[in-house]
């Protein structure tokens, strides 16, 4: 067993607001967590790996095919490999919370 925390990493800042945390990696999935400030957007994206996550704290509205999906604490989620997706925090406190990816996501283009 491989034991990481979150306090082992900096966060790197993927886009204005948006601060992202590389975790455990496997051979068949990565976790890595997010904060995300008032009024910070994830610009719309789609990857390969299947995506789940949840969030701790805080409300995410996410934008897929043209809907928006508000999640909030407590909530988790899941998005196809491949399917376009943003999520803004549209709310007046931080967004925290972790993403799963599978197959890994170990070479991220915001690091």
């Amino acid at each position: 067993m491989e034991r990481d925390s979150l306090s082992d990493h900096e966060p790197t800042e993927a886009v204005d607001g948006v601060h992202l945390a590389q975790l455990a990696a496997g051979e068949e999935m990565s976790i890595q967590h997010f904060h995300i400030e008032p009024d910070a957007t994830v610009p719309e994206h789609s990857h390969e790996h299947e995506q789940t996550g949840f969030i701790h704290s805080g409300a995410l509205t996410f934008v897929v095919d043209g809907e928006k999906i508000v999640l909030g604490e407590g909530d988790s989620y899941a998005i196809p490999g491949d399917e376009p997706h943003s999520a803004e925090n549209e709310g007046d406190e931080p967004v925290r919370g972790i993403d799963i990816f599978s197959p890994p996501r170990l070479d991220v283009p915001w690091k």
